[in-house]
């Protein structure tokens, strides 16, 4: 598992805001805090925060059911298995 802490280096604010984001509402969606909203009003405007969300929801969205229905996706550049 890749550790965001271990790496803040490596990203920008406005990518850690979004990585933030994304972790909240794959974790809890229900309790994105105000403290998520601050940081992502500092790197983007309201039309971008709505794409972020949205964006995370429908991977999230993706993830659920392909689990739910057990469908093994394949990495990019490899056959199909049949």
């Amino acid at each position: 598992m890749y550790h965001i802490d271990a790496h803040r280096d490596e990203f920008t604010p406005a990518e850690l805001a979004a990585l933030a984001l994304a972790e909240r509402m794959t974790t809890d969606a229900r309790n994105v805090d105000e403290d998520v909203w601050a940081e992502l009003r500092e790197q983007f405007d309201e039309g971008q925060i709505i794409e972020l969300a949205a964006v995370i929801g429908l991977f999230n969205y993706f993830n659920r059911f392909n689990d739910a229905l057990r469908v093994d996706i394949t990495p990019p550049g490899r056959p199909q298995s049949t």
